[in-house]
């Protein structure tokens, strides 16, 4: 009787065991990727002045995008407005550490903070794009639109680096701050340059 009851529990250990271990064993497969998908990615990119940047950045959304460039647009301004918020973070609370800031660190806060507004602005309007109501503006005005704010935003982004490179004295904030605000402008000329290929694909 004994050995019957142990028989059966070292049974039904070793089927606990087997069930977990299966269940361990299974993986959801992500969205697949194809290389067509990449091909797309890598090929817009291209277009860009900073092509590693703008693949690194974009290709693991490659299966969302598909060849779509409407799609590959609004990423590539959603990722660029992501790191001017961080950098805005950064300059603002570096304005506020010390009372003796440069004046050309606030004056950057103001530039990166619009850069970021008119960011917001494109990708809204490519938004509303993806939903043509009767009456709504033409396509190639839309986005003139939103290429005009873009081109704003690099513009901005650049007069913050320029401010930094001419009044702020040589040290590691100034490098820091550089380094930072040079990064959003990448991404943001690649944002744009998408933006144009889009445009132009479109009309």
């Amino acid at each position: 009787m004994g050995r019957q009851l142990y028989t059966t529990t070292f049974l039904h250990l070793v089927t606990i065991l087997f069930v977990f271990r299966t269940i361990s064993a299974v993986r959801f497969p992500p969205e697949p990727t194809t290389t067509d998908d990449l091909d797309f990615i890598r090929t817009s990119c291209n277009a860009t002045l900073y092509p590693d940047v703008c693949y690194t950045s974009l290709s693991g959304y490659a299966s969302t995008v598909e060849d779509n460039p409407a799609r590959l647009a609004k990423l590539a301004i959603g990722v660029s407005l992501s790191r001017a918020k961080h950098t805005a973070s950064y300059l603002s609370k570096l304005s506020r550490a010390a009372a003796s800031a440069s004046p050309a660190v606030h004056d950057c806060v103001s530039n990166v903070g619009d850069a970021v507004e008119q960011m917001r602005g494109s990708l809204r309007q490519l938004r509303e794009m993806n939903h043509r109501r009767p009456g709504a503006p033409p396509f190639m005005f839309q986005m003139s639109n939103v290429q005009t704010w873009m081109s704003a935003a690099l513009t901005d982004e650049e007069t913050c680096t320029d401010g930094i490179t001419e009044e702020m004295e040589d040290g590691d904030t100034k490098t820091a701050v550089c380094e930072k605000v040079a990064d959003v402008k990448r991404f943001t000329s690649n944002a744009l340059a998408l933006v144009n290929t889009y445009a132009n694909n479109e009309a």
